[in-house]
């Protein structure tokens, strides 16, 4: 699979532009703030319905206009495939398929899979455990067609039953029969979710600290351990364990909610005692990994994004990289960077073909 073409109207800093694809290697060059990193997220759009960076669709709309369109083409079984979508101020997002309107977007994820690397990841390390148990929901969305109904149906529940724990501190009343229904509901939806992670992760793991020796040369002892209340009990169980907690603060305090990914280097948080460049080799081997998973679990090679990955890391790990993603077990490839020279050089030393496209000011020269 593979984009061969793709076209922006009034998206972000670009009025208009079309752009034709090579099947390997394509490098967006510019200055900062040029808009090489909007055409990745145009592309993100066409795969998974949404901007990678931020989720208010109506802030990607160029200023001083009311909508915008991505349009893409993409050859796949050697069939190509149109996808188009449409944003337009105070309406429904649009997504179409070959003209055909979708139902839900949900049943467009996993169609086109893909996978970004960005600085933006560093959020997966420094932030809370929602943006890591969003990097495992967005991986197993792309291969499951169930998962992310499961999740938000999952929420939905959630969110009942706090309401309902805080409606019963505020007034009083406390209906046990119906706090049993909602914990059925919860355990049931919560299972199947947790089951899912917890498989995914015992594939992933041997995978990622794979990609991680690569790029470092065996460098430092990384670890990645998937984290689950429900790895130690069951879910049911503990949830009436923590009934009186939860009415005290109000809040469902068990579950597949609180899951997380733990971290570390030497056995100590990354988060805390790893260096920008080590963090940025975990993260990259984290999205190298997915990209792993994603085509074993597909029988074909997603896009894979690379944006800005050259900063903070050593000429010897950049190479590693490059080699790795120039490879035939990886697809098209599209990379960012402020560096014509180093793409052209890094690539041309490589004997790789590479199709480059100059950004300046939302106008793009190929």
């Amino acid at each position: 699979m593979y984009l061969q073409q793709l076209s922006v109207i009034n998206f972000k800093n670009y009025a208009e532009a079309e752009l034709t694809f090579s099947e390997g290697v394509n490098a967006f060059t510019g200055d900062n703030g040029a808009g090489k990193t909007n055409l990745l997220d145009a592309i993100h759009y066409l795969s998974l319905c949404k901007s990678y960076f931020n989720p208010i669709d109506t802030q990607q709309i160029k200023q001083d206009t009311d909508f915008f369109i991505i349009n893409g083409t993409f050859n796949k079984n050697d069939h190509d495939e149109k996808i188009a979508c449409a944003v337009k101020r105070n309406h429904k997002k649009q997504f179409k398929r070959n003209k055909k309107d979708y139902q839900r977007l949900a049943d467009h994820i996993g169609l086109f899979p893909l996978v970004m690397i960005s600085p933006y990841d560093t959020s997966i390390i420094t932030e809370g455990s929602d943006e890591r148990r969003k990097f495992i929901d967005n991986v197993l969305s792309q291969t499951d067609n169930h998962y992310l109904d499961e999740v938000i149906t999952y929420n939905k529940i959630l969110n009942n039953r706090n309401a309902f724990l805080k409606l019963i501190a505020d007034t009083g009343r406390y209906d046990p029969h119906l706090l049993e229904v909602m914990d059925e509901q919860l355990v049931d939806a919560g299972n199947s979710i947790f089951k899912k992670r917890k498989a995914f992760m015992e594939s992933f793991t041997g995978t990622f600290n794979q990609h991680y020796l690569f790029l470092t040369g065996d460098a430092e002892r990384v670890e990645l351990i998937y984290e689950s209340q429900l790895l130690q009990d069951d879910f049911a169980v503990l949830l009436k364990k923590n009934v009186e907690r939860d009415r005290a603060l109000e809040r469902t305090t068990a579950g597949i909610h609180k899951d997380d990914l733990l971290f570390a280097i030497h056995g100590m948080p990354m988060k805390k005692f790893g260096s920008q460049g080590q963090q940025k080799s975990f993260l990259i081997a984290l999205k190298l990994a997915q990209y792993t998973f994603l085509t074993r679990q597909k029988g074909f090679k997603p896009l894979l994004l690379l944006d800005d990955i050259f900063d903070k890391l050593d000429d010897k790990r950049v190479t590693k990289l490059m080699k790795m993603v120039s490879d035939n077990d990886f697809g098209q490839v599209f990379i960012t960077d402020t560096s014509l020279s180093r793409v052209q050089n890094i690539f041309s030393d490589m004997g790789v073909p590479l199709k480059l496209f100059k950004v300046a000011g939302g106008i793009v020269d190929a």
